[in-house]
């Protein structure tokens, strides 16, 4: 059985580097995952079921699951920033020099 070698990453950008991806792609990693944990925690916080998020968001129960399980590689960011918003929340992007 052939082994495979273990490599532990810290960031979305390591995690792009070690997966032979851009940087560009490293960063849109981050952003998609920080939304995801807000939104995680804030359907805990708020105790909403994945059908009302889903009526309050105008999407689909199956979409919600999908987020609040992490499965978000078939989700538009559009979507994610949607729920947010429709959770009472809204994103603010700070800019700032890469590197």
């Amino acid at each position: 059985m052939r082994k495979t070698k273990t490599e532990v990453t810290r960031s979305a950008g390591e995690l792009a580097k070690a997966l032979g991806l851009r940087a560009a792609d490293g960063a849109e990693m981050a952003l998609r995952s920080d939304l995801n944990s807000k939104i995680i925690e804030v359907v805990r916080r708020k105790r909403v079921t994945h059908a009302q998020v889903a009526r309050l968001a105008g999407t689909s129960r199956t979409r919600v699951t999908a987020m609040l399980n992490r499965n978000t590689k078939e989700l538009s960011t559009d979507l994610m920033l949607r729920v947010l918003y429709a959770l009472g929340y809204t994103a603010k992007i700070r800019i700032q020099r890469a590197g």
